[in-house]
């Protein structure tokens, strides 16, 4: 039986990564924006920022090394990177993984009745939180006081 490596996909790796790194710009992921950048999008040390591990681990696997990945790494990759259904699919194939079952990776987001009663608070600011303290929906004043980042529908992301 042969064996798994990245070997057969480094390079196809790389180049989905690369991509979906140069299409972000910093404030797509609320990082401030700091003058002039010779990166067109993020950065490596960002990215691996917003998937939670370091710089040498998020470098080796973007460059292919034979490497072994969790299934958690590969998702909190897809948040960071913003990626759609297909593309988080097809960053585990790449990656030599079976993508995750549906039930784990739901992007949070509240009921449309939530969000009806949120915007219905006009004056008020208002917002609701995860239980790891992450704002999933708010409304137009919550915005004006605190300046939260746009507004994107995401929708369930399973993967499969």
């Amino acid at each position: 039986m042969k064996e798994r490596t990245l070997a057969r996909t480094r390079n196809e790796l790389t180049e989905f990564l690369l991509h979906h790194r140069n299409k972000l710009k910093p404030a797509d992921v609320g990082l401030p924006i700091t003058g002039r950048r010779r990166t067109p999008g993020l950065r490596r040390e960002e990215v691996a920022a917003l998937a939670g591990v370091g710089l040498t681990w998020y470098t080796w696997f973007e460059q292919g090394r034979d490497i072994n990945v969790s299934q958690q790494f590969l998702l909190n990759l897809a948040h960071a990177l913003k990626l759609d259904d297909a593309e988080c699919c097809h960053l585990f194939m790449l990656a030599h993984r079976r993508p995750p079952p549906p039930e784990s990776y739901q992007w949070l987001s509240v009921s449309p009745l939530t969000q009806r009663l949120l915007d219905d608070l006009v004056a008020r600011p208002a917002y609701v939180m995860n239980l790891r303290w992450d704002v999933i929906a708010w409304n137009t004043a919550a915005d004006r006081l605190f300046g939260l980042p746009a507004k994107t529908i995401i929708g369930a992301m399973s993967c499969g």
